[in-house]
């Protein structure tokens, strides 16, 4: 044991992507095993074994979810935790920032072409991040890997955040990106038709929000791309009270999202500006949710998946049981939590051209 913990040591002393990296081929009876080591107080079996190592590494160093009161210290972490994983990125032939001079205010964006020589579909994407942090480099590797893999355009939308914004100027700004994709459709060779919105977490939630505003306009998104999404600020479900400590998603990070989001702007935790889950949900576009089995959102998404097809909307749901939530932002240093994006980037496509 202590020749595990000199080699434990050694391990996390070197630079976090690295260190993650070297623990992801680690068997998983080994990673069991610093888990128990590192002293983990949480029992989650069923639980992905290295991110248990994660969140075990994690909890040692004294850190604990990822919205904190200083908004701007959270907003540096994020980003500093982001750029030490970042290992080389996946390669899409093109890739642009660009401004986007929208009638609310002029904001950044980064498209993605994996083949600019060709037509294709194009994917708007809302990054996550509880409306308070995140940016398009946070989610660069995932924007790539869905271009790559679902053989789309992505443009990854770099929406004002809260609290310096609320929902009501928050959401017409990405309302005001997919319009502007929608009149820019010629410039960007997108398929007839084939304009489509994504984002996980707080960037499902502005898909889910802007599927239901836009569903009659000439702009409404064709599919939709929830990736373990918020969408019911106002429930508690069991999964809440089941995953709220010792993992990526933290009961004390929604207190600080419902603090920052809704109450600062007096908002009803049951406006469908904030919970879509209580909208409209007749005639929506046909939508693809993900969950994750190890989240306080489980649950919400999983409802709203239920409550979507209950409406006659066109729903393919899939829960990664053994992942928790932000697993999609771990691709550079987990190899399933890579092979888990590729297959739901692939798996949306076929969704999509079926119901296209």
């Amino acid at each position: 044991m202590a020749a595990l913990n000199q080699n434990l040591q050694e391990i996390l002393e070197k630079s976090q992507g690295t260190a993650a990296r070297t623990l992801d081929r680690f068997p998983a009876v080994v990673q069991e095993s610093l888990v128990k080591l590192l002293g983990y107080p949480y029992q989650y079996p069923q639980l992905d074994s290295f991110i248990k190592v994660l969140m075990a590494a994690q909890l040692k160093q004294g850190k604990s979810g990822f919205i904190g009161e200083n908004v701007e210290k959270s907003r540096k972490n994020f980003e500093l935790q982001m750029q030490s994983i970042t290992n080389k990125p996946t390669h899409v032939q093109f890739v642009e920032d660009i401004r986007l001079p929208l009638q609310s205010g002029s904001i950044y964006a980064r498209h993605y072409h994996p083949a600019p020589n060709k037509k294709l579909p194009m994917i708007v994407f809302y990054h996550g991040g509880g409306f308070v942090v995140g940016s398009v480099d946070t989610h660069d590797e995932v924007c790539r890997l869905i271009a790559v893999h679902a053989k789309a355009q992505v443009l990854s939308i770099d929406y004002p955040l809260a609290p310096e914004v609320g929902p009501h100027a928050l959401i017409q700004s990405c309302e005001d990106a997919l319009a502007w994709v929608y009149q820019n459709r010629r410039h960007f060779k997108i398929y007839k038709n084939r304009i489509a919105i994504a984002g996980d977490s707080a960037g499902g939630n502005i898909c889910a929000v802007l599927a239901q505003r836009t569903a009659r306009t000439a702009y409404a998104p064709e599919a939709q791309f929830l990736i373990y999404p918020a969408v019911d600020f106002k429930s508690r479900h069991p999964s809440f009270f089941a995953y709220k400590e010792g993992l990526v998603l933290t009961g004390e990070d929604i207190d600080h999202v419902i603090a920052y989001y809704a109450d600062r702007y007096q908002v009803a935790m049951d406006d469908t500006i904030i919970s879509p889950t209580y909208g409209n949900l007749r005639k929506l576009a046909p939508t693809f949710i993900i969950t994750a089995g190890h989240d306080v959102l489980h649950d919400e998404g999983k409802i709203y998946a239920y409550k979507l097809r209950q409406n006659g909307t066109k729903v393919h749901y899939h829960d990664y049981e053994d992942q928790t939530h932000g697993f999609i932002n771990l691709t550079p240093v987990s190899k399933k939590s890579k092979k888990y994006v590729v297959e739901m980037s692939k798996d949306f496509k076929k969704f999509w051209d079926k119901y296209h």
